[in-house]
């Protein structure tokens, strides 16, 4: 027998246990009680997590790599879905989500990036993608403040924006009025009994017990005790420090109308304007394992690229600096669904499209969690995909 003996258990059992209360674990949790399940989610500040750091872009299009092209199905299937995601939201608790339909221009500053951008709308227009080259004029026509210096870019009217604090309120709320239950506690280990996933033991003494049990603890989701090795999935942080600006009230509009990415000497940058003002900067990208640390450099470089693009950027107040963790994964893709350990189930692993995905993630787990078994577009991310993988001997566990 894996894992642990329980005890009788000594409180209520949901029927979903859901490890991790950031944008992930709470799609998953009001979707599931949507499907008539009873819910309970434990984490020690829900809503939080990377939602606080991360842009909220919803670049479906845009943030398309090489070798990426299955997870590029998954992430338009998402996207197609935010509109009326965002409309079932809003109405169900009343709040806004920041939901912005303003597109997205990519630009280049110098022939080397022109041509990297190039090969990426070549990808994108193979793929069957909708964007339009544009020459740097062009570029300036649409956004006036970026510089003269821009050498060419593409327009992809279909990559939106969302802001993941609103919408891990939202998510938050619309829990909360579905009947899920919270724990503001952190899960210490995984319960196991006779081979299958039973619940979890918390940090303020309690053990609870669930029918499914749903490991949504991001990057952490691999560091949780009582993992059985091949059950562990395969995920690791990736740091990224962001910035938070404001733009002065009368120039929301006339500063930036839409997100815009660049590549600057290979390195990609993203600025992202919300409707109240924010103007979000971001992001480095740093394999240093659980370091959070904003950096001077991190900011000087962010700041340096920025200015090359946009230079009225400097003279903009700087209201906030935040470092966060990406879960990432060896293809860059999420485990999504039941994993080699009856009774559990996986939601982590979306690295740089954890809000985009937001949406068919919590219909993917809700669907799981009631039939067993994955919706078709999901198959590719199954977590038995890296059962031969195990997660131990990538990380160390974090104090």
């Amino acid at each position: 027998m894996r894992g642990t003996a329980i005890p009788a258990a000594t409180l209520t059992s949901p029927d979903v246990l859901v490890l991790g209360g950031g944008l992930i674990g709470l799609v998953t949790a009001w979707r599931a009680a949507g499907r008539g399940l009873t819910v309970t989610v434990v984490d020690p500040e829900p809503g939080g997590g990377a939602a606080q750091v991360a842009a909220g872009m919803l670049a479906a299009v845009t943030e398309l790599h090489y070798g990426e092209e299955t997870l590029l199905e998954l992430n338009l299937a998402s996207a197609a879905r935010y509109p009326d995601f965002v409309a079932e939201l809003e109405d169900a608790t009343g709040l806004d989500t920041g939901y912005r339909a303003c597109g997205t221009l990519t630009v280049a500053l110098d022939a080397d990036d022109r041509a990297q951008l190039r090969e990426l709308h070549a990808l994108q227009q193979r793929c069957g993608l909708e964007t339009q080259w544009l020459t740097g004029r062009e570029c300036r026509r649409l956004e006036p403040m970026l510089a003269p210096s821009v050498r060419g870019g593409a327009r992809v009217d279909g990559d939106h924006q969302i802001d993941p604090r609103r919408l891990a309120t939202a998510l938050l709320r619309a829990c909360e009025r579905a009947g899920v239950v919270f724990r503001r506690s952190r899960a210490l280990r995984l319960l196991v009994s006779r081979d299958r996933a039973a619940g979890a033991a918390l940090e303020d003494g309690a053990q609870l017990h669930a029918g499914q049990t749903v490991l949504a603890l991001g990057s952490r989701s691999s560091t949780l005790e009582g993992l059985p090795p091949d059950a562990a999935p395969p995920v690791r942080p990736v740091k990224g420090q962001v910035l938070r600006l404001r733009m002065p009230h009368a120039r929301h509009g006339a500063f930036l109308s839409r997100t815009v990415r660049a590549v600057v000497r290979g390195c990609p940058l993203y600025l992202v304007p919300r409707e109240d003002g924010e103007l979000v900067l971001g992001a480095t990208s740093e394999e240093l394992g659980w370091d959070t640390t904003v950096t001077a450099g991190g900011v000087y470089e962010l700041l340096r690229d920025a200015h090359e693009l946009v230079p009225g950027i400097t003279e903009l107040p700087l209201a906030e600096t935040r470092a966060g963790l990406r879960p990432g994964s060896p293809d860059n893709a999420p485990l999504l669904g039941p994993g080699t350990l009856p009774g559990l189930h996986l939601a982590t692993g979306h690295y740089r499209h954890g809000v985009l995905l937001t949406p068919v993630t919590g219909e993917v787990l809700a669907e799981a969690l009631t039939s067993g078994e994955l919706p078709g577009l999901a198959e590719p991310f199954t977590p038995r995909r890296f059962a031969a993988s195990p997660a131990q001997e990538l990380q160390e566990q974090p104090a």
